[in-house]
């Protein structure tokens, strides 16, 4: 094995050992804990076992140390005076960066040599049940966390306090003590003491202790006392006992004034008395007093009272032992009653009796009562014309009073008799049905019955009448209000009457013209005897369309013939929609209405909406070539009844567009074309825009366009081509070659033209030979007489011959 090779397994076997020393750091410090007195002196050692060269060291805010290749080495502070410290032990590698610490837990403490105790009290003097603080004043103490604050009661522990606080510096500590004073307190020695238990730590058990606080309780006075009873001759002097701190002074009052306790009472000094007791504070307390004596008895001579009240007969009955009562009526001993009721009028005698004497009196007792519920009183019903009638009873104490509340006409008598009242429907009309209320009343109350009085042939009115049963207003025009009131000539008869959409409740009722779009008028009355009743004014705020415009959807000025198309009228802010009806016209003809629709916002539905919209109406035609220029309009119609108003687009002219159709006339499918001669072809086509022409022929055909017209020389198929933006057109023309039968026509017309003339000729030379010599060549013809079985015309003309000798 060479040198070199044993050197690196040396390195790597001293690495390996130095790695395993400090996975855990071989340095112990001694003592790991330690207290000191702030400024004392302090020594903690550090010491390694490892043979792993090194050096040890401290790091500490005061006392620190450099490296030292030693195996023990002390941490000495002469006077340590950092409050917050943590001194550290370390251990580091020769020539590496390995390194382990250790730290010691030091704890700088002072100690205060007095404390002191004091409370929220002014003085040492409390008063009972109100809270008070005792403080325990600890000046200059550190570490507070390990201060403990025990309180004592004289040698009773009662509270220990602790400070979780991770300060380490001195504090001046003030905790506190509650007292809610209590007379058991009075006198009572408090004090605190400061622990502080550094043992744990190598240090010492502390403490300190307050002076004494003693404390004085201030209560009551209390006054231990009923309510005192005791015959006639005898004084009030130590009936009661009062108690307090300090001493309480003690005096009796009667009525607010001082009375002498030594003094004999008799039966006229029963009653209320305050004792008042002066000490810590002024207490009073009422006594009731009682001197026995014989009875006495003090009644009214008339008692009224309201019926079912509680007997509350004021009877004065005094005497001790207290009196026994016994009432009789009518010689007859009764029990009082609790609640008396009109059966118990009547007179009374009280007997009050004890072991002294007897006494009576006299009392009439009349009992008042409110009027009994309504009787003979029912709902009604009569014919129209008739007489009804209604009876109203009752019963009451003191007399009762009779009152009709209904719909009051003329027709309507009321009857008061016999302690009952009659009201009498003479001639029944609308107006007397509805609710009659007959009121009962006296001093003591009142009671009330309705009934229905139906009045048959006739239907209940609304005695309401609007001045304008129905408003048409025009959109931020001018108008006079509407009035409601009541028909009847009895003004007691309208309880209330108003408009409902009014706040004030007033009978005059004026349109909002600028936002009153949703208006529904009320007039509400509420009458006696018919009750509610309301009629409604027909409102309508109406405004015309800012505008009327028609146009085609696809916003184009001309269409194509036989397609369908659109036409669209826009109706700009009209209101209500629900009485707007569109016409449509073509020229001055009426078409139709259309197809309407109606915008509310986004929304496409203007059910109910009576405010300004947005309608538009579609109307989808056909038209042809006839109808090209012809003007379109629509009218928006607002038909408010007997208002009405209408307003017209501006006219559209439609311009028709059609394809081109061919004149066959002019240009039949077969044309005879004659051997040797040249055939003109003529195309002309009708279409809007009007069409091009373009002729079509197979490359092997020469034709030549002169002036619009094909000069054509050779048979075959030629195609008119007729085109513009709509569509195009063809026409097939067939030209056939055909032979010349001209020339043989005219040598044959010549040819009979010669016939005809030689037989002219001949017959004049008849007639002429005949007429000169008298001879006949034709067997003596008279042509100068119609033969009956020879047809003759106008041409027939008699030739005058001469017999041939």
């Amino acid at each position: 094995m060479s040198e070199s090779t044993t050197f690196v397994q040396l390195l790597g076997g001293l690495i390996l050992i130095v790695t395993g020393v400090l996975a855990s750091c071989p340095i112990e410090v001694s003592p790991p804990r330690v207290a000191v007195k702030h400024g004392s002196r302090v020594s903690v050692n550090c010491s390694t076992t490892t043979n792993v060269p090194g050096g040890i060291g401290w790091e500490a805010s005061q006392g620190g140390t450099g490296v030292e290749t030693v195996a023990h080495l002390s941490w000495i502070v002469e006077s340590l005076t950092v409050w917050d410290i943590s001194p550290m032990c370390f251990y580091s590698v020769s020539n590496s960066d390995i390194q382990c610490h250790m730290h010691t837990d030091v704890i700088v403490y002072t100690f205060p040599e007095r404390i002191s105790i004091n409370s929220s009290s002014s003085s040492n003097a409390m008063t009972e049940r109100k809270k008070y603080n005792f403080t325990c004043d600890i000046p200059h103490i550190a570490p507070l966390q390990n201060l403990t604050v025990v309180w004592y009661k004289g040698d009773e522990i009662i509270h220990t306090d602790n400070f979780p606080s991770s300060t380490k510096k001195p504090v001046a500590a003030s905790p506190q003590l509650h007292l809610l004073a209590n007379r058991s307190d009075n006198g009572a020695r408090f004090r605190c003491e400061a622990h502080m238990d550094l043992t744990s730590a190598g240090g010492p058990k502390l403490n300190v202790s307050s002076e004494n606080y003693s404390i004085t309780v201030n209560y009551g006075p209390d006054i231990q006392c009923a309510d005192v009873s005791l015959w006639e001759g005898y004084s009030l002097e130590s009936t009661c006992n009062v108690s307090g701190n300090p001493t309480p002074s003690v005096r009796w009052l009667k009525d607010g004034q001082p009375i002498n306790v030594t003094r004999p009472l008799n039966r006229k000094h029963s009653g209320t008395y305050t004792i008042e007791a002066k000490g810590a504070s002024t207490v009073q307390k009422k006594i009731e007093v009682v001197v026995f004596f014989g009875p006495e008895l003090e009644c009214p001579t008339t008692y009224t009272v309201d019926e079912f009240s509680p007997n509350n007969l004021l009877c004065n009955i005094t005497g001790h032992p207290k009196p026994e009562t016994v009432w009789f009526k009518d010689d007859e001993e009764v029990e009082p009653p609790e609640n008396l009721t009109r059966s118990d009028t009547g007179q009374y005698v009280i007997m009050a009796t004890n072991h002294h004497s007897i006494v009576n009196r006299t009392v009439d007792i009349n009992v008042l009562y409110p009027p009994s519920q309504i009787f003979e009183l029912e709902d009604s019903e009569g014919e129209a014309g008739s007489t009804v009638s209604l009876k109203c009873s009752s019963v009451g104490n003191p007399t009762i009073n009779y009152t009709w509340t209904y719909y009051h006409t003329d027709n309507v008598i009321e009857r008061n008799e016999d302690g009952v009242s009659l009201l009498i429907i003479n001639n029944a009309t609308g107006y007397n049905r509805g609710s009659y209320s007959c009121h009962v009343w006296n001093e003591k109350g009142r009671v009330s019955k309705m009934v229905k009085v139906t009045v048959k042939g006739a239907q209940q009115e609304c005695p309401i009448e609007i001045t304008e049963p129905s408003m048409v207003v025009r959109y931020q025009s001018q108008v006079r209000p509407a009035q409601c009131k009541s028909t009847s000539a009895y003004s007691t008869n309208v309880k209330e009457i108003y408009w409902q959409s009014n706040a004030s409740k007033t009978t005059f009722w004026s349109p909002d013209t600028h936002n009153g779009w949703d208006l529904d008028p009320v007039c509400i009355a509420e009458f006696n005897g018919i009750g509610t009743c309301q009629k409604s004014l027909s409102f309508t705020l109406y405004k015309t369309p800012d505008s009327v415009s028609v146009y085609v959807q696809d916003n184009s000025s001309s269409v194509v013939e036989g397609k369908k198309f659109e036409l669209r009228c826009d109706i700009i802010n009209v209101a209500p929609a629900q009485n707007l009806t569109v016409e449509w016209y073509q020229g001055n003809k009426a078409i139709g209405s259309g197809t309407t629709e109606c915008w509310h916002g986004n929304i496409p539905d203007c059910s109910g909406v009576r405010s300004p919209v947005n309608v538009s109406s579609n109307l989808t035609i056909v038209l042809n070539r006839n109808h090209s220029g012809v003007q379109f309009r629509c009218e928006a119609r607002l038909d408010l009844g007997a208002h009405k108003e209408n307003m017209t687009s501006s006219p559209l002219n439609i311009t028709v567009l059609y394809k081109p159709t061919i004149n066959t006339t002019k240009l039949p499918k077969t044309i005879p074309l004659f051997t040797g001669y040249l055939e003109e072809l003529v195309c002309e086509a009708d279409g809007h825009p009007p069409p091009t022409i373009q002729w079509l022929n197979s490359s092997d055909k020469s034709p030549r366009e002169e002036e619009g017209k094909l000069i054509v020389s050779e048979p075959g198929v030629y195609i008119c081509k007729a085109t513009n933006d709509v569509n195009t057109t063809l026409h097939e023309v067939q030209l056939i070659l055909t032979t010349d039968y001209l020339p043989l026509i005219a040598g044959l017309v010549a040819a009979t033209v010669v016939i005809i003339s030689i037989i002219f000729v001949f017959f004049y030379s008849i007639y002429y030979k005949n007429t000169k010599t008298n001879s006949y060549d034709l067997k003596k013809p008279n042509l100068s007489t119609h033969n009956g079985n020879v047809a003759h015309n106008g041409w027939d003309l008699p030739l005058p011959m001469t017999k041939m000798s």
